[in-house]
């Protein structure tokens, strides 16, 4: 089995050391093609108005100057003799559940794989908080991934599918159970601006989150992460929302509504 990883925190983060010793617990074949540096939140961003610089580091090794897309296109299309058999996306440095993986980097790296028909999966392992000094409990995400890998792939996925894994932040002995969850919400308002002033009195702002202590609803993937689980969410691409489709239908199509003036 053939396969290519990447990852949204760079060519040169823990994490991707982290899937790089998960993956050779399932083939030797192994192909890496991540971002130059950090590209986190960046979602399924492609670059189009700057080139693409490929730094290769060693066989089968290669940093790109763009998003973990860049990277899983460049890679297939041109870096790969062959087209591989899965997409691992992280191991990422923090969770990605609920809202995040819309817009997270991680995801969106296997997303792209799910588009050349390649089967994908994002891994994230989840953290306390995000500072410098804290670091994640990478040997969860090593000791539950291979044997979860092994069993998806055993299964037959519905097309357009990719599979996004989070490993709560706790040790692998107070792990003890895996669910298949939904992609659950927060509150939006956690999502915030914090403006600064720089040194020349101009104002800044730095994107943030509140982080506020939510419930959150059973068999999502947040609630999964609150009380120590392992998430498997099997996400698509189709943002289609069915019902309201249903509805409008009642009240458009055919020819278009014309304008009534008002009297």
């Amino acid at each position: 089995m053939r396969i290519l990883l990447t990852n949204d925190d760079g060519i040169e983060a823990e994490g991707l050391e982290c899937l790089e010793r998960i993956a050779r617990t399932l083939s030797d074949d192994i192909w890496v093609c991540a971002p130059a540096v950090e590209q986190s939140g960046k979602g399924r961003g492609i670059t189009l108005t700057e080139p693409l610089r490929v730094n290769r580091l060693g066989p089968q090794r290669f940093a790109v100057t763009g998003t973990p897309t860049d990277c899983v296109v460049l890679a297939v299309n041109d870096l790969m003799p062959e087209k591989p058999d899965l997409v691992l996306s992280g191991v990422n440095r923090g969770h990605n559940v609920g809202e995040d993986c819309s817009y997270s980097g991680t995801v969106a790296g296997a997303l792209q794989g799910m588009a050349f028909g390649i089967r994908s999966i994002a891994l994230s392992q989840s953290l306390e908080r995000f500072h410098d000094e804290v670091t994640a409990h990478w040997e969860t995400a090593e000791a539950f991934a291979p044997g979860i890998i092994s069993r998806l792939l055993e299964q037959k996925w519905a097309p357009g599918v990719v599979m996004n894994l989070n490993f709560p932040n706790r040790r692998p002995e107070d792990v003890t159970q895996v669910e298949v969850t939904r992609q659950g919400f927060r509150d939006i308002g956690e999502m915030h601006a914090v403006r600064r002033t720089d040194l020349r009195g101009r104002d800044y702002y730095w994107m943030s989150f509140r982080g506020e202590k939510q419930e959150h609803a059973e068999g999502t993937d947040l609630r999964a992460m609150d009380e120590g689980r392992i998430s498997v969410s099997p996400l698509h691409i189709d943002l289609t929302h069915m019902s309201s489709v249903n509805d409008l239908k009642k009240v458009l199509g055919g020819a278009p509504p014309k304008v009534v003036a008002a009297e």
